[in-house]
């Protein structure tokens, strides 16, 4: 199939389902996820402007959709009772208010996985061949890491403004932290392997 056809099928698909899952949030009333659809269609804007410098893999777009309607779907009561992201998936072990492993944890994980994939092939066009690996698996885990510290206050902006949020508390934060690491690592893991082939 013809590339381009992909990259304005991806970008379609990702319009209608922020636009649909706005529509249903609105109508809800549900103003924090509201909220993150402005947050989404801004990640688009900044990720078709990033692809036209950087031509990102298609796998990698494809994840980062993935995840939007992951994102969208997790808000959402469309699934579940209560919304998804307060699902746990898979009870390892409960700290403060919080039980591990959940939805969330899982959408954090996945999330940084693309992310460290998106900041790695930003970087990788100026590295040189003989560039350490040590310092490459830095730089793309802290900026990702950055990154997920700039997704945070994102989620803390509408504390700010509305009664009621799902954003929880410090456990959750924190948890989230951990689990954007934990993706990140697991890309630097794959891409050491694949360099040193």
């Amino acid at each position: 199939m013809n590339k381009n056809k992909i990259l304005w099928g991806i970008l379609f698909f990702n319009l209608l389902y922020v636009i649909l899952f706005g529509i249903h949030f609105f109508m809800r009333g549900n103003f924090e996820f509201v909220w993150y659809v402005f947050i989404m269609l801004a990640i688009i804007a900044v990720f078709t402007a990033l692809y036209l410098k950087f031509k990102f893999s298609i796998p990698t777009l494809i994840g980062l959709s993935v995840w939007g309607l992951g994102h969208m779907l997790g808000g959402s009561t469309l699934l579940t009772k209560e919304r998804l992201y307060v699902q746990v998936l898979w009870p390892l072990f409960k700290t403060g208010e919080l039980t591990v492993f959940s939805y969330d944890h899982l959408m954090h994980f996945y999330f940084y996985i693309v992310i460290a994939a998106v900041v790695y092939q930003i970087i990788k066009q100026d590295l040189k061949p003989k560039t350490s690996k040590l310092l490459i698996a830095a730089v793309v885990i802290f900026t990702s890491m950055g990154i997920g510290a700039l997704n945070e206050i994102f989620e803390f902006l509408p504390v700010l403004f509305l009664n009621e949020t799902g954003v929880g508390g410090y456990f959750n934060i924190a948890w989230d932290i951990v689990f954007n690491a934990l993706g990140a690592l697991a890309t630097v893991i794959y891409i050491m392997f694949k360099r040193e082939k």
